[in-house]
C-alpha cells in the first residue's frame, strides 16, 4: 500500500500523515495533484452527507506519475497534466453500456461515495476518467472543470432560445459557475443573489446582476427558464414563483427538506421541472482552450495543502467563493 498525507473525514475532519491509499489497479493511474478545489459537497460530507468516510475531494488538476496499463496508455498519460471525471461506473450495467456511467446504480464517486478522493498528495483514478489539460489552460482554470461541467449540463438538457428570459437564482459557487458558462456562450440572463462581493464577481464575468431585495412583484411568473441554485427550500419556492406558466424550472440544488414544499403552483402553472447534476468535461475544456473561461474572479484564496483544515474554515465564511489547496 502507498502512504501519503491526506485530508480525511472519519467522523471529524483530520489532516493525516502516512494515510494508506489504494495500489494502482489495472487501467488506473497514479496522480499527483497540483491544485485542488474545495466544494460545498465536501463541507456537507462533514455534516453526514452520503455517510462517507475517507479522503475528501473531487476537484483537481494533477500530473500522472504512473499508469498500470498498456505501453500506449502509459505514453499518452505519464508526465501529463490531467483532470478527471468523478463517477466510476461498473461498466457492466445498462446505464454504463448506454454511455451513462454517471447514472450507474453501482457507481463509486471520487471523494463522495465508496472511493477515496483527491485531497492527498497521491491518489488513483481510472484512466478512462482522465482528460488531458491543454498547454494553454492554467491549473487555476482547469481545477474548475467539474463544477463548470455541472453548469454546462443545463445546456445539454434545455434548449435556450435567443429571446428567452433566463434567471439564475443563487450566487453561491454553483450559481456563479452557471453564470460563467452562460456568459462565455453569450446567453442573455439575470443572476439574482444576496452577497455583494459574489454579485460583483458575476458582473466581472459578464452577468446582468440583481440583489434579491430588488426583486419586484412584476417579475413574478415572468421568466421562461429559471435555474435554482440556492440550496435552500426558500430558494426553491422563490424559483417556482418566478417561472411563467408552462415555463421551465431547472433544479441544481439537492434540497433535502422532507416537508414544507408547496408544489401546488407547479401543477396549476404546468411548470416543467428538470433535475440537473454532473456534466461532460469535454465541452467545457474546449471553452477553456479557446480562452472563453476566466475563473480569476471566483478564487478567494489559495492555501498550502498542509493548512487544509484552515482552508475549510475559510470556505465556511459567507464572503468566500472558491478556496483552492496547493499541494
Amino acid at each position: 500500500m502507498l502512504k501519503t498525507d491526506a485530508v480525511v473525514f472519519n467522523g471529524r475532519l483530520n489532516f493525516i500523515k502516512d494515510y494508506e491509499i489504494d495500489d494502482i489497479k489495472p487501467d488506473y493511474a497514479l496522480i499527483k495533484p497540483v491544485l485542488l478545489g474545495i466544494c460545498n459537497t465536501d463541507e456537507e460530507i462533514t455534516k453526514g452527507y452520503m455517510g462517507f468516510r475517507g479522503v475528501l475531494g473531487h476537484e483537481f488538476t494533477g500530473i500522472v506519475e504512473d499508469v498500470n496499463g498498456s505501453g500506449e496508455t502509459r505514453a499518452k498519460f505519464i508526465g501529463k497534466r490531467v483532470t478527471g471525471g468523478i463517477n466510476l461506473g461498473c461498466n457492466a450495467c445498462l446505464n454504463c453500456l448506454s454511455g451513462m456511467e454517471r447514472h450507474c446504480k453501482n457507481r463509486q464517486t471520487l471523494g463522495i461515495y465508496n472511493k477515496d478522493g483527491c485531497f492527498s498528495r497521491k491518489f488513483t483514478l481510472p484512466v478512462s476518467n482522465l482528460l488531458l489539460v491543454p498547454d494553454n489552460v492554467s491549473d487555476e482554470t482547469a481545477v474548475f472543470i467539474e463544477p463548470l461541467a455541472a453548469a454546462y449540463e443545463i445546456l445539454e438538457q434545455v434548449h435556450i432560445k435567443p429571446l428567452d428570459k433566463v434567471l439564475i437564482l443563487g450566487d453561491g459557487k454553483l450559481g456563479l459557475c452557471i453564470s460563467l458558462i452562460f456568459s462565455s456562450l453569450n446567453i442573455d440572463f439575470i443572476l439574482i443573489g444576496k452577497h455583494e462581493n459574489k454579485l460583483e464577481a458575476a458582473k466581472k464575468m459578464g452577468a446582468n446582476i440583481k440583489h434579491f431585495s430588488e426583486i419586484s412583484s412584476f417579475e413574478n411568473e415572468s421568466f421562461d427558464i429559471v435555474i435554482e441554485a440556492t440550496g435552500s427550500t426558500g430558494g426553491f419556492e422563490t424559483a417556482v414563483s418566478m417561472v411563467r406558466p408552462r415555463g421551465i424550472l431547472v433544479l441544481k440544488s439537492t434540497i433535502a427538506a422532507k416537508e414544507g414544499l408547496n408544489l401546488a403552483k407547479i401543477v396549476v402553472n404546468e411548470i416543467t421541472i428538470i433535475g440537473s447534476r454532473c456534466g461532460r468535461f469535454e465541452p467545457v475544456m474546449r471553452l477553456m482552450e479557446k480562452g472563453k473561461i476566466d475563473t480569476a474572479p471566483l478564487i478567494s484564496s489559495i492555501v498550502p495543502f498542509e493548512d487544509a483544515l484552515y482552508a475549510f474554515e475559510l470556505n465556511r465564511k459567507k464572503e468566500s467563493i472558491k478556496i483552492l489547496l496547493k499541494p
